[in-house]
């Protein structure tokens, strides 16, 4: 693979702006450790009690989902998608959820990540981080969203620029917000929420329900397609499909993109999960009734980390 097939390679990692999934709190080739999701999910449950003003999510803080990336028949890294805690931007209570990948091919090496602050009650984003760190590219941006005054604020160059909605999101944000779609095969979803004019409408096309297997657990997914409005991953050429499970939790399985100019596909693959503790009190409720259902159907899964 000439320097040059490299460099697009790594550019469409990071296209969307979806950029895949970073390393970040668990170490790469550490042993596989039966998990007890139960006693964990208590504590975060201790930690983070319910909040009544909390919009209904599938996800919460605490959540960790671990990937195998691929680029063709290339391992290129692992990666995690993780809900890492609560933070205040601005006097506006906030999830914290992170993105990114560490890998790459031999002597190409790529650390990034992708850092977006949610309300925890609208979802809109008041934040959005972007570091990249790869052989052909490094790059660094913090915004800042301001849709009271209907402007966004990159703080690392001062530029600054009108909000496409009152109601922000960012590349990553948009991943969490599709989780919460009813997600009905046969159906489209169009939103004009991306806080650039240039990438709405963000366009969600619900294909068809499938099984994927990974790690040897075997999950009924629903397959969308989404279609954003730029170039790279999501965009026309890619053809991309993403792969959420068919259940309360809406988790991320699979995801293939074609390669402009490539014999092969970019590929996400789930390694492991470890869920988070929804702050909705109905939501809480939802995803502990999941857990007790899937450990009656699958009482012998063993939980990776």
């Amino acid at each position: 693979m000439n320097s040059l097939l490299v460099k697009g390679v790594f550019q469409i990692l990071m296209a969307f702006n979806i950029p895949i999934i970073a390393l970040g709190q668990v170490a790469i080739g550490a042993d596989d450790l039966l998990f007890d999701q139960e006693s964990f999910t208590d504590s975060l449950s201790v930690l983070y009690p319910v909040d009544e003003w909390a919009a209904e999510t599938p996800w919460g803080p605490g959540e960790h989902l671990v990937y195998q990336v691929k680029v063709g028949i290339f391992n290129a890294g692992e990666g995690h998608m993780t809900v890492e805690a609560l933070d205040s931007i601005r006097g506006h209570q906030t999830y914290r959820a992170v993105m990114g990948i560490k890998g790459g091919l031999p002597g190409l090496r790529v650390d990034d990540s992708y850092t977006t602050w949610m309300d925890v009650q609208t979802l809109q984003t008041w934040r959005y981080i972007r570091d990249i760190d790869e052989p052909f590219y490094e790059s660094y941006r913090n915004y800042e969203f301001y849709p009271d005054r209907g402007f966004w604020h990159r703080t690392d160059n001062d530029e600054s620029g009108p909000l496409a909605s009152s109601l922000p999101l960012d590349d990553i944000a948009f991943i969490y917000f599709i989780r919460r779609l009813p997600l009905e095969v046969g159906k489209t979803y169009s939103f004009s929420r991306y806080f650039k004019e240039e990438g709405n409408p963000v366009v969600i096309q619900v294909l068809r329900q499938d099984e994927y297997e990974t790690e040897g657990v075997k999950y009924s997914t629903i397959v969308v397609k989404p279609i954003v409005q730029t170039d790279g991953l999501f965009g026309q050429g890619g053809e991309a499909e993403l792969h959420f499970t068919d259940d309360d939790r809406r988790i991320l399985v699979y995801m293939k993109s074609n390669i402009p100019m490539f014999p092969g596909s970019l590929t996400l693959h789930l390694r492991s999960i470890q869920e988070g503790v929804p702050l909705n009190p109905d939501s809480r409720n939802t995803a502990r009734e999941g857990r007790l259902n899937r450990a009656v159907i699958e009482p012998d899964t063993i939980v990776r980390r």
